[in-house]
């Protein structure tokens, strides 16, 4: 049974609500990944390294830890795949302004992984975790995004299987079985309603136009949308809708 005994009923709903939204209507280079813990307040996701980075061709296992106080406080966010990145810690700890001054109970779980994966595209190096990628990224970017690329096919390596889609049942399963445990007070708010902002400007868009003026950062970095990414999405939702997941 999943651990929740410090979450009051209506965060658990909400979590719960969010998780199935994860399955029924995944972000693009997004998929939610089992749980083996079997925490509900541990949140795993596999994100896709986004076209034209150096994380291309990789998949990166990161999890969200919510404390008993969320959603006034915000996830804690870690990637269990190594990976050379300037926001990145060498323990996994992720720097985003999302998880800290911006952050708002009405962010869901969902917004938090698209930015997270936003970091792939358009690294902090300024507020870096990892001074020595934050310092190559400025000062010589082709051989940050050579050591990038290195680690990224050492250890990220992309899984061509269907255990991701299994992963996702499962995840499913689990928040809908949760939610039905769980008696919520009648009349009371179970989830924050959630008003729609783009990820730059959710992570600060001072940030964003500093970043995007440095000389060595590359036009392709500057695209905002990925086709491919996005049919895959569509492809995903297709498999779900045939086996049952599309309405839960």
């Amino acid at each position: 049974m999943s651990s929740y005994e410090n979450l009051s009923p209506q965060v658990i709903t909400r979590i719960a609500r969010e998780i199935q939204d994860l399955v029924r209507k995944p972000s693009p280079g997004i998929r939610l990944a089992q749980n083996n813990c079997d925490n509900i307040a541990e949140i795993h996701a596999e994100i896709d390294g986004p076209e034209d980075t150096p994380y291309v061709d990789g998949t990166f296992h990161v999890k969200l830890v919510l404390s008993q106080d969320f959603p006034n406080s915000p996830p804690r966010g870690y990637f269990l795949t190594r990976i050379y990145h300037p926001n990145v810690s060498s323990a996994g700890d992720i720097c985003v302004n999302t998880l800290k001054r911006d952050w708002s109970p009405s962010v869901t779980l969902a917004h938090v992984l698209q930015v997270i994966r936003c970091l792939l595209i358009v690294p902090f190096p300024e507020s870096s975790l990892n001074d020595e990628a934050g310092k190559q990224f400025m000062e010589s970017y082709a051989d940050y995004a050579r050591r990038a690329r290195l680690l990224t096919s050492v250890h990220a390596r992309r899984k061509v299987n269907g255990s991701s889609e299994n992963m996702i049942r499962s995840a499913s399963r689990d928040s809908m079985s949760l939610e039905k445990e769980v008696k919520v007070p009648e009349g009371e708010d179970t989830a924050d309603g959630f008003s729609k902002k783009s990820v730059e400007e959710s992570m600060g868009e001072g940030e964003i136009k500093g970043v995007l003026g440095s000389p060595n950062l590359p036009g392709l970095m500057k695209r905002k949308g990925d086709p491919n990414q996005k049919e895959a999405a569509s492809s995903m939702d297709k498999r779900l809708k045939k086996k049952g997941l599309k309405r839960l």
